[in-house]
């Protein structure tokens, strides 16, 4: 059984990224498709799930004003790690990107002062598996009401 792909434009909708964003994070590496990648002109790029979670995870760090240096070495981490992603609790103070172990870690931070913010990854793959519910019942009443199946 193959998995479900998602192609740009409902990647972009879904993530709250335009397309420049998006190609520009596949032709530089950051994020490249995980089922199809475009092979030449009119050929369409495929994403999986676990690629749109890791966009919208990018997406979140960029917005709170992470630079995409410090994003590509947290997408890094997050491929080499041995745990699975939707585990994860990323914590950045807006320059910085840290992996949080345990409660006691995000503490620690907030004792030096410095203001914070968690991605609970969980939170995310929720918040995506949410985005495409809605756009797949979105997608069948405009179907429906165009007098299509």
């Amino acid at each position: 059984m193959s998995e479900q792909g998602y192609r740009v434009p409902e990647v972009c909708r879904i993530v709250g990224i335009t397309y420049r964003q998006l190609d520009y994070w596949a032709r530089t590496e950051l994020v490249t498709p995980s089922i199809r990648d475009a092979t030449g002109s009119g050929s369409q790029r495929l994403y999986s799930f676990e690629d749109l979670v890791t966009l919208r995870v990018i997406k979140n760090l960029l917005d709170t004003g992470v630079s995409l240096q410090r994003v590509r070495k947290a997408v890094e981490h997050l491929r080499t790690m041995r745990k699975p992603v939707s585990a994860v609790t990323l914590v950045s103070d807006g320059h910085g990107v840290y992996e949080a172990d345990s409660p006691e870690a995000v503490v620690d931070l907030l004792r030096q002062g410095q203001g914070v913010f968690a991605i609970a990854v969980d939170r995310v793959w929720e918040d995506v598996e949410q985005a495409l519910m809605k756009a797949k019942r979105g997608s069948g009443r405009r179907r429906a009401a165009a007098g299509g199946t």
